[in-house]
């Protein structure tokens, strides 16, 4: 059986991502005629089609995609191997590059990484704040190695992604924001069919329709920002209402004149972390997901 070259698969991973075999020399440092050589030796060793090259760049084929998926994993594997090693020298460094969305950057972020601080001094982190799609883009791309995300129970579920692991940190409840008193200890919002609304990130506003529509409307969404502070600001004006999660809540001042009522427990996002597959095995992303558990209890 051939044995199959790490290198290979950070090239092949290049190439998709890239989209061309030069950009994909460009980014690795090295020259065209190396990664086209590469590769078609590679081809030949192995008797499959890697890449599929064309006038306007270069894709993968079946059998190229396949190997791409699994070069997140085997680096992560050799980045373990190397922090083993380190560790039983009695080193103690590394680097955790975190991404988070909006709403955990003042709330989440700062006790996660406080906590890595006091636990792995050597370990060095950055933190980036992007919203699910793009932090999840990130891992998938190995430009990050830990994501905070969310998703909604209403919103369609795209599938679990093989070469990646997600694990649920808890519940964010939402509340509903509104310039006047709501009757009750939880908000009805079928009795705002005709306001108003504002809506937030694109994932946030495809979570607001689905709610409205499992309450039997549709909202007029009238004015859009993922600025909590912003939408506060517009629902003080009596522009709108809107759905707001308690993280957002938490660090937004709320003026008075506004009120923030609970909705069902059903809308309520889930707080997730995810990582490469096989990043656990890493110590210092371990490190980084015994921090994020560790602030868990920030959620609902």
């Amino acid at each position: 059986m051939e044995t199959i070259d790490p290198q290979l698969l950070r090239v092949l991973l290049a190439v998709r991502d890239a989209g061309s075999i030069s950009r994909a020399a460009a980014t690795l440092g090295y020259s065209q005629p190396a990664v086209s050589q590469l590769l078609v030796r590679a081809e030949q060793r192995l008797g499959h089609d890697l890449v599929l090259r064309g006038g306007r760049g270069a894709t993968l084929t079946e059998s190229g995609r396949v190997l791409a998926d699994h070069a997140l994993h085997v680096e992560a594997a050799l980045a373990a191997a190397r922090e083993d090693l380190d560790a039983v020298g009695g080193l103690a460094r590394g680097r955790v590059r975190f991404a988070g969305f909006p709403s955990a950057s003042s709330t989440l972020v700062p006790p996660v990484l406080a906590a890595m601080a006091a636990s792995s001094p050597g370990v060095a982190t950055s933190y980036v704040e992007a919203e699910p799609p793009e932090a999840i883009e990130l891992v998938r791309r190995g430009e990050v190695d830990v994501a905070l995300t969310f998703s909604h129970a209403l919103q369609d579920d795209p599938g679990a992604d093989p070469t990646l692991t997600t694990e649920g940190i808890g519940r964010d409840p939402l509340a509903l924001v509104t310039p006047t008193v709501v009757s009750g200890a939880v908000a009805d919002l079928s009795a705002f069919r005709d306001a108003r609304w504002i809506g937030g990130c694109p994932r946030c506003r495809g979570h607001l329709l689905a709610s409205c529509a499992a309450s039997g409307f549709t909202p007029d969404i009238v004015l859009e920002t993922d600025n909590a502070a912003a939408v506060v600001g517009l629902v003080a004006a009596g522009l709108g209402v809107a759905l707001l999660p308690r993280l957002a809540l938490t660090t937004t001042v709320v003026p008075p004149g506004v009120h923030a009522t609970p909705v069902g427990d059903e809308l309520a996002r889930r707080v997730e972390v995810v990582v490469a597959r096989g990043a656990g095995r890493v110590p210092s992303v371990r490190a980084a997901l015994d921090a994020v558990r560790g602030a868990a209890h920030l959620l609902g």
